[in-house]
């Protein structure tokens, strides 16, 4: 997954000002104890982040 297609999926989700913030502040076990600019940052792929996102989050289906 490209990162622009992630951070659209991130915004489409979670708004798109609220989207940079939930990335920025809320820290994940399932990324290591990282934020998803950490985990980024750190070398996970998109993809990887984005169903962690979506499991801790509770994305619908769909959206995944």
């Amino acid at each position: 997954m490209r990162l622009t297609v992630f951070w659209e999926r991130m915004a489409e989700h979670f708004g798109a000002d609220y989207a940079d913030t939930f990335a920025r502040d809320h820290v994940m076990s399932e990324l290591g104890g990282r934020t998803v600019h950490e985990a980024l940052a750190a070398g996970w792929d998109a993809r990887d982040v984005w169903q962690v996102v979506c499991a801790v989050m509770d994305v619908p289906r769909e959206k995944r």
